[in-house]
C-alpha cells in the first residue's frame, strides 16, 4: 500500500496501524552493519534537511512575491495533489512499526524525487539548476541509504517506481506531467505553486524522516551506553 496519493492517504494510514497488530520478522537493531547504515541514513538525512533549507529559500526568493513570503500557504491544485503528503497525524505515524515507516519513507522519496527532476529539467537560471541537480543526486543516495537499512534489519525494499527521466512524452510539467496534465498546460503561477508544494512537502518529509533514524539510532545502541546516556549529570 502507499500512503499517497490524496484523501487515501488516512485510510491507508488506518489499516497499516491494524497490520502493526500481525507478526513481523524480528530486528537485530544492535548487528553492526545495521547500526552503521542507520547511522548513515540518519547523517544523510540531517545533511539533506539542512541542504534543502538553504535552497529551498534561494529558490523561492527566485520565484518572487508572494512565494517568498513566510506566511504564504496557497492551496493545493490539482497537480500538487500527486505529491506524497507528509501532514499525518504525529501519533498515528509514531504507532507504524518500523517497517512500514521505512517502507513509505522509501517510496516517498522514489516519488519525490522524480518531481524534483521534472522541476529541475524546468530552470532557466544555470546557477539554481546545478545546486538542484547535486540534491537530487544526493536524495538518490537516500533513497539506497534506506533501502539499505530495510535489507541490514531483514527487510527487502519495495520494488522502485519508474523514473520518469528520459521517458518519452514527459518532459518537463512538475506534478501536472506526472499527474498526466501536462497537455494543458498550467499557468506560470500555478506552476509555481506546484513547485512551492514540493519543496515544502520535502522539507516536512525530511525533517520527519530525521527523527524516525534518530529513534532507530538510539534504540541500536546497546543498552549498556543507552542508561549512560541518559543518566542525570550530577552537580
Amino acid at each position: 500500500f502507499s500512503l499517497f496519493p490524496g484523501i487515501s492517504a488516512l485510510v491507508t494510514f488506518l489499516l497499516a496501524a491494524l497490520l502493526n497488530t500481525l507478526a513481523v520478522p524480528a530486528m537485530n537493531l544492535t548487528d553492526p552493519t545495521a547500526k552503521v547504515s542507520i547511522q548513515k541514513t540518519y547523517d544523510l538525512t540531517k545533511y539533506l534537511e539542512h541542504q534543502l533549507s538553504t535552497l529551498a529559500s534561494t529558490y523561492l526568493n527566485y520565484l518572487g512575491p508572494p512565494f517568498n513570503d513566510p506566511d504564504f500557504s496557497p492551496p493545493r491544485v490539482n497537480g500538487t495533489t500527486q505529491i506524497p503528503s507528509a501532514t499525518v497525524d504525529f501519533e498515528l505515524w509514531r504507532g507504524l512499526n518500523d517497517r512500514l515507516r521505512l517502507v513509505e519513507n522509501y517510496r516517498a522519496y522514489s516519488v519525490l524525487l522524480r518531481y524534483l527532476e521534472l522541476m529541475t529539467q524546468d530552470l532557466s537560471c544555470p546557477e539554481l539548476r546545478r545546486h538542484f541537480n547535486h540534491f537530487c543526486t544526493s536524495l538518490q543516495g537516500l533513497i539506497v541509504s534506506i533501502a539499505s537499512v530495510m535489507t541490514s534489519l531483514g527487510y527487502p525494499p519495495p520494488a522502485h517506481p519508474l523514473r520518469v527521466r528520459g521517458v518519452p512524452g514527459v518532459s518537463g510539467g512538475g506534478a501536472w506531467a506526472l499527474a498526466g496534465t501536462a497537455s494543458s498546460a498550467p499557468s506560470t503561477f500555478l506552476k509555481k505553486m506546484d513547485d512551492f508544494w514540493l519543496l515544502k512537502e520535502l522539507q516536512i518529509w525530511l525533517w520527519r524522516s530525521a527523527k524516525d533514524f534518530n529513534r532507530l539510532k538510539k534504540r541500536s545502541l546497546p543498552q549498556t551506553a543507552a542508561v549512560h546516556n541518559h543518566r542525570p549529570h550530577r552537580h
